[in-house]
């Protein structure tokens, strides 16, 4: 017969040592650092938290070209970046074009084209 072991709580492990002092201090938010100016900036979030959330949906196919994508930055260019981070700098790069190229923009021509 299993027996299930009770294990202790984060409360007793991380329980205050003196008056005033918190079991779990306040979260910081730490401060952004300012990169300096690249031209045609892609205003991509990077490595944050992120409070919004959007599903999408892709084919497996483009999936496995996203996959690649990422294991290419891994390999051949050393940039260890994972799914979510690699799709909001693409989606940074298109909306970039767009602002700069409006009518010309790939993501127009493209959309044109599907028509």
């Amino acid at each position: 017969m299993a027996r299930r072991v009770s294990l202790p709580a984060a409360d007793d492990l991380f329980r205050p040592t003196g008056p005033g002092v918190r079991a779990v201090p306040d979260v910081v938010e730490e401060p952004v650092v300012e990169e300096p100016e690249k031209p045609r900036k892609s205003g991509a979030s990077g490595r944050i938290r992120h409070d919004e959330k959007m599903t999408v949906y892709v084919t497996s196919d483009e999936l496995m070209a996203i996959e690649q994508a990422r294991l290419t930055l891994r390999g051949e260019h050393r940039l260890a970046v994972d799914r979510g981070r690699l799709v909001r700098e693409a989606i940074s790069v298109v909306l970039a074009d767009l602002a700069a190229h409006g009518d010309d923009s790939m993501l127009v021509q493209r959309l044109r084209d599907e028509r």
